[in-house]
């Protein structure tokens, strides 16, 4: 029998790489003589380099970058060979311009910027990536991808022609642009998993702003701002498209700087990654994540990797750090299994999720031994 391990990250306790190594190893100590296979997955979030350059043995390439404050960072994105032989660079946002590098006390989204995601951008050039993928979950940003651009050539003017600063801050007084130094760019693909429009109720500044650290005077007044720079660019199209609000407007930066298209960020993985035709040669799929609950079922990963598993007649596990009842009673698993079921606190369970991994793998095995028997 052929089973393939394809988990997603248990966030805060395991990455996805070693929850699937944790869930094959309890098979093993059950006494599984099955052949294993371990595929991480991602949905375009934290995670989606790693996933990618571990599934397809890629490299990976650390820069100099910048956070979301400008102060420096050394960032990694991974480099890759696809089907066609063709070098990747894949990346996350996150990495240079994440929440996760900037302190709650510290954050002052007026003066936050995606200059690092362009300098990580512009590395990936350099050494010769003929496409980009980028993840662009989690960022610390709300500037529309200003400082993406800056970094990539794009100058930024008032109306009395002087330079501004490329922050949010400052685009309240843009009166044109300079695009003649932007550097020419492969083809770029987002794993975008959002489809909030740049401006507007559920737009960026409104939705995801508060989280960022931004008071109500500063959403109205990001509002008008990102309404200004699609004024200037003449991009209200593009504003309006599902995606363009994702990471504070990232998604309308890439589109209107870089020529880049938006895609299901586990669409994304999935193809690169060759899950079809992995789940066409196994017998059984083993899928989970930190929680299995109603988002999971809004395309998440694992949802994702069970739909293309049914649709090939397969069985399928979930095993979740968490595993609601929505999802336990769905249609779309055979059996879900929880860390929660020892009975143990969620931070015991957090703590100690590689151990419990291996444990509840150790009970998949017996339910292959009753499917197998009945």
């Amino acid at each position: 029998m052929r089973i393939l391990i394809a988990c997603d990250k248990f966030k805060g306790s395991l990455t996805a790489t070693e929850a699937c190594e944790a869930v094959r190893d309890g098979l093993k100590a059950a006494g599984s003589s099955d052949d294993l296979v371990i595929c991480p997955i991602a949905d375009g979030g934290e995670g989606f380099t790693e996933s990618m350059v571990t599934a397809l043995h890629g490299q990976w390439r650390t820069c100099d970058s910048f956070d979301a404050q400008h102060n420096p960072v050394a960032a990694r994105y991974g480099l890759l060979r696809n089907a066609a032989g063709e070098l990747e660079a894949v990346m996350e946002m996150a990495e240079a311009s994440g929440l996760r590098r900037i302190p709650v006390d510290e954050r002052r989204v007026l003066h936050s910027s995606t200059f690092g995601t362009g300098s990580m951008i512009w590395d990936a050039v350099k050494a010769g990536a003929q496409r980009i993928l980028i993840g662009i979950g989690g960022s610390a940003t709300n500037d529309a991808g200003i400082g993406m651009a800056a970094a990539l050539g794009v100058k930024f003017f008032d109306g009395d022609g002087e330079e501004l600063e490329p922050i949010p801050a400052a685009m309240g007084e843009l009166g044109s642009l300079d695009e003649s130094a932007l550097l020419t760019l492969p083809p770029v693909e987002v794993a975008c998993d959002v489809e909030n429009p740049l401006l507007g109720s559920n737009g960026a500044s409104i939705i995801y702003g508060p989280q960022k650290g931004a008071s109500a005077e500063e959403i109205e007044f990001l509002e008008g701002a990102l309404g200004r720079l699609v004024e200037v660019t003449g991009a209200a199209d593009i504003a309006d498209t599902p995606g363009a609000g994702a990471a504070g407007g990232l998604g309308f930066g890439l589109m209107r700087f870089a020529g880049a298209r938006l895609r299901n960020g586990f669409n994304m993985v999935a193809d690169a990654l060759g899950l079809t035709s992995q789940i066409s040669e196994a017998d059984l799929v083993i899928t989970g994540e930190g929680s299995l609950d109603a988002q999971t079922l809004l395309g998440k990963g694992p949802m994702g990797l069970a739909l293309l598993a049914r649709e090939q007649g397969k069985r399928v596990v979930g095993i979740g750090g968490r595993v609601a009842p929505i999802l336990a009673e769905s249609q779309w698993f055979d059996a879900t299994l929880s860390l929660e079921s020892f009975g143990l606190t969620e931070d015991e369970c957090m703590f100690r999720a590689e151990e419990l991994l291996r444990d509840l793998a150790g009970e998949v095995a017996g339910l292959l031994r009753h499917w197998e028997g009945s």
